[in-house]
């Protein structure tokens, strides 16, 4: 972990709130010290923040965080990765080696998502699943299950509802009742209950149960007035993942991202294969649909957080870091301001997933910090101009990882 100290000075700073025109933010031993005017104490690194923008460590919110995931989400300038659905076969040795080292992401997992047998994401059994996961077949086998993931060290339980009908095919789902169980159970141990929706009506279904977040929107149809106030006045949370939706409608890719000098050096063969597909499954779905509905939830009110759903590969159209910088940019479009979105990816995760010690720019954090040549608080394509990365206050060197990946490719 990280234990030298530096100064940071003259940078523009988002606080993961605010934008300061101009300030230093002192780091000791991984943790901020000061932020304003500071002098620089005896034998402190002083780092040149003149013209560059200083944020705090992106939080993506929906990801899926299998090896390489961390090493990678890192390089990117995100710190910190909220699974939403892993096998504890890898993700105790992922926690155990970000709670060890700084050149990897932090994690918190769901383990396991709560679905049927045959039931969504039963398609990645052999891909991203080596085998066939838990599943729930009645109402009584809900209490064991949440129990279960507990004992894997589940952070939140996620539920999956999700008919197939988004993706122009059926197949079978959590019924109302098994969700409200589900909600009933982790919030009976203290637990978020998050929900996997792709539908309008699979939304209606889990804010009727009490969930405590959607962390994908619908995308079968137009949002309308009644679903947005209804997801309004239950007071929760949206993770929208917009860069996978426009995949799974078959509308957009990475492409772009993978293609930018900021990034292609940055990212294996692989996986800049993965970012240039999307997935061709049918159905009606659009993108515009899920867009419009994040517009109407934000100026709704309606906490919206930054997530990408990047996975593995074979799961097309996001990479692990590189599409927070294009899911961002979707927030944009979608009716956010660049400051918005950034809250979007810091604080408002942070505060969501009670992750007290992040998200923020403030004396007493752990100094998770990303530093941008240009301004992302008033154009959010500057966000991918990373000069530095530090979490716990240790300095990431990108040009190592770089190299590493040029190695790799030449022995290929």
């Amino acid at each position: 972990m990280g234990s030298a100290h530096f100064v940071i000075r003259g940078a523009r700073v988002f606080d993961g709130r605010e934008v300061l025109d101009r300030a230093d933010v002192l780091v000791e031993d991984g943790r901020i010290v000061a932020v304003g005017t500071v002098a620089a104490p005896v034998g402190a690194e002083v780092v040149d923040g003149t013209g560059r923008t200083l944020i705090p460590g992106l939080i993506d919110a929906h990801a899926h965080a299998k090896p390489p995931a961390l090493a990678q989400a890192i390089v990117f300038g995100v710190t910190t990765e909220l699974d939403m659905g892993s096998d504890p076969k890898w993700m105790l040795g992922e926690r155990e080696k970000a709670a060890a080292r700084d050149d990897v992401a932090d994690v918190r997992s769901s383990s396991f998502g709560t679905t049927v047998p045959g039931g969504h994401p039963s398609m990645l059994i052999g891909s991203f699943f080596e085998e066939q996961f838990p599943t729930v077949s009645t109402i009584d086998d809900i209490p064991g299950f949440v129990t279960d993931r507990l004992a894997e060290g589940a952070d939140y339980i996620k539920l999956l509802i999700d008919d197939g009908s988004a993706m122009g095919h059926a197949s079978p789902t959590l019924n109302p009742a098994m969700v409200a169980a589900i909600v009933g159970e982790a919030h009976r141990h203290g637990k978020m209950a998050l929900a996997h929706v792709t539908t309008l009506e699979g939304a209606r279904q889990a804010v009727d149960a009490g969930v405590d977040g959607l962390v994908h929107l619908f995308m079968d149809t137009e949002p309308t007035a009644e679903i947005i106030e209804h997801i309004r006045q239950a007071g929760i949370f949206v993770i929208p993942t917009l860069s996978t939706l426009g995949s799974l409608a078959g509308e957009t890719t990475g492409e772009a991202l993978a293609h930018d000098p900021r990034v292609n050096s940055l990212v294996p063969d692989a996986w800049h294969e993965n970012l240039c597909a999307c997935w061709k499954l049918g159905g009606e779905s659009k993108l515009e649909y899920s867009l419009a509905a994040a517009r109407m939830l934000h100026e709704a009110g309606v906490p919206v957080l930054m997530g990408t759903d990047a996975a593995s590969l074979g799961v097309f159209g996001t990479a692990h870091g590189v599409s927070a910088h294009g899911e961002l940019a979707l927030l944009v479009r979608a009716g956010l301001t660049p400051v918005e979105a950034l809250r979007a990816a810091t604080s408002l995760p942070a505060k969501h997933f009670g992750l007290t010690d992040r998200g923020a720019i403030a004396p007493g954090l752990q100094a998770d910090l990303v530093l941008i040549d240009g301004d992302p608080t008033t154009d959010i394509s500057t966000s991918l101009s990373i000069d530095t990365v530090w979490r716990r206050g240790s300095r990431l060197d990108r040009e190592h990882y770089r190299a590493q990946l040029a190695t790799s490719a030449a022995k290929e």
